[in-house]
């Protein structure tokens, strides 16, 4: 790959390596939960795709020992992202058995998902792959939300955005997109809030 603004380390970089994030994504859900008030002390959160982990430390930081942290991925999370309150669990999302094992820890109050597709270079692919794990995403996050839950999921930027929000809105008082200021700004990755579910 040549080389890119995605290699060379920006203020958002800088500032999660100092602060002892993994990565810069961190700051993504920060901001989220500024806006939003998504996360709450003793809440049971579930992260999808959580690898490296920065969002499983965030979340852990603003419950403070409280509550619970579901995270998986099909890769382990860095050796320093760590709390009595957190379930690792290593594996395909899309399996039976991993769908199994984060249900029976559920119900939860949180659904957040960061995760990317490996990425080609050609638009048309990457965001077709994006689209499929936040379909992926939504059905946790209707399966496995309680009834007032809420849930965020990274998205690229494509026509179906609407039609993805869309379905949201069947199971979420509010759906909207939100583009928070972290996100490199070549980036046309920008992420899906719904919040207040439904049913439970």
């Amino acid at each position: 790959m040549s080389a890119n603004s995605y290699e060379k380390p920006d203020f958002w970089s800088r500032k999660a390596f100092s602060e002892g994030y993994p990565a810069r994504s961190v700051y993504k859900l920060q901001e989220i939960d500024e806006k939003f008030g998504m996360i709450k002390k003793n809440y049971t959160v579930l992260d999808l795709g959580a690898s490296p982990g920065s969002w499983t430390s965030f979340l852990l930081r603003k419950m403070e020992g409280t509550g619970r942290v579901v995270s998986c991925d099909l890769n382990p999370l860095s050796k320093d992202v760590k709390g009595d309150n957190l379930t690792f669990i290593q594996g395909d999302l899309n399996l039976k058995e991993i769908r199994d094992q984060i249900m029976a820890i559920g119900p939860y109050d949180l659904v957040v998902c960061d995760a990317a597709p490996l990425t080609t270079g050609n638009r048309t692919v990457d965001t077709a792959r994006s689209e499929g794990l936040v379909e992926m995403a939504i059905w946790y996050a209707q399966a496995m939300l309680k009834k007032g839950g809420n849930f965020a999921v990274k998205i690229f930027q494509n026509g179906d955005q609407q039609a993805l929000l869309r379905k949201m809105r069947e199971v979420f008082t509010t759906a909207r997109g939100f583009k928070p200021a972290a996100c490199r700004s070549e980036s046309f990755e920008t992420y899906l809030i719904g919040i207040n579910k439904k049913i439970g």
